[in-house]
């Protein structure tokens, strides 16, 4: 360790003595009253300190003012070389700024809200134009130069006519990729990951559903390849109405919910508990198994 660092770690004495100094700065650059008590004094170089103090100003729990003094080489003044309010170890900070793009969550855009798609979305890829075979009646197709050399006329733009069926034009417009970008295996993977998050096979309304929405008939197919695990509900009683499901999700809104087989119906019980059956206070003379025969000795005294 070199003579020059150990001198910058060991806090220059006159310096370091300069408290009252401090304060007065730190007091003037902020109000009376908000500069509290002196908490620690740092080496920041040769015969340069830089003085802590505790901020009591409210909302700014945990910060300290910081009044770096400092005085030339064999000379006994110090002067203030600057005064700041600096957050401490326990200061109460504001998140970590993060870009609008990564901000953004779904459902956050309003009406008149514009949402620029990065060059580089990964969920998208670039499309066919047609670019490079231009349309037959086009101002620069060769069927056209060469036409217009032989008879020696002039061509102007006009409507351009549809694509001839058949043509690589046709099959592209029928099945929409004639634009400029469309969706990537990316950006099909985790659109159907959100979708059937939302309303797939593992969610409490599906788990209690009669039947799943591949066979109901307010489904509505979508085309495409997601056509084959999604579509659109179409009743307004659901609460997918208007959305896409898997073809696995379900609700109690089932087409055929209501024309399903009726629970079979229990036995008739064995005991018939509402029925009342009479039973005689006494028993009846003639249901013992011994003939009753009359005493005349005891008929007297009131015995049967």
């Amino acid at each position: 360790m070199s003579a020059a660092t150990t001198r910058s770690r060991t806090p220059d004495r006159l310096c370091a003595e300069a408290v009252d100094l401090a304060r007065a700065a730190a007091e003037e650059a902020a109000a009376p009253g908000i500069v509290g008590e002196h908490v620690e004094l740092v080496s920041e170089g040769d015969r340069v300190v830089t003085h802590f103090f505790e901020c009591k100003e409210l909302g700014y729990r945990g910060w300290r003012w910081a009044v770096t003094v400092a005085r030339a080489s064999r000379a006994k003044i110090v002067t203030v070389d600057e005064a700041v309010l600096l957050p401490g170890p326990d200061a109460v900070l504001a998140p970590e700024w993060v870009p609008w793009s990564e901000r953004l969550r779904p459902g956050d855009m309003g009406p008149g809200d514009l949402l620029p798609t990065d060059a580089e979305d990964l969920r998208l890829e670039p499309g066919w134009t047609g670019e490079d075979e231009p349309p037959p009646n086009s101002v620069v197709s060769d069927e056209m130069a060469a036409l217009a050399e032989a008879e020696d006329a002039e061509v102007t733009a006009g409507p351009l006519a549809a694509p001839a069926r058949g043509s690589i034009a046709a099959v592209a417009e029928e099945l929409g990729v004639r634009r400029a970008r469309v969706l990537s295996r990316y950006g099909l993977h985790i659109a159907a990951d959100r979708w059937e998050e939302a309303f797939g096979p593992k969610t409490p309304m599906a788990q209690a559903a009669p039947a799943a929405c591949v066979s109901c008939g307010f489904l509505l197919r979508i085309g495409g390849s997601l056509g084959q695990a999604f579509g659109v509900c179409a009743n307004e009683y659901s609460p997918a109405d208007g959305r896409v499901v898997s073809l696995s999700y379900g609700c109690g809104g089932h087409s055929e919910a209501a024309v399903m087989p009726k629970p079979p119906q229990p036995a008739p019980p064995v005991i018939d508990e509402t029925r009342v059956d009479p039973f005689p206070l006494r028993p009846a003379s003639d249901s013992g198994s011994v003939p009753a025969t009359a005493d005349e000795d005891t008929e007297e005294l009131g015995h049967s």
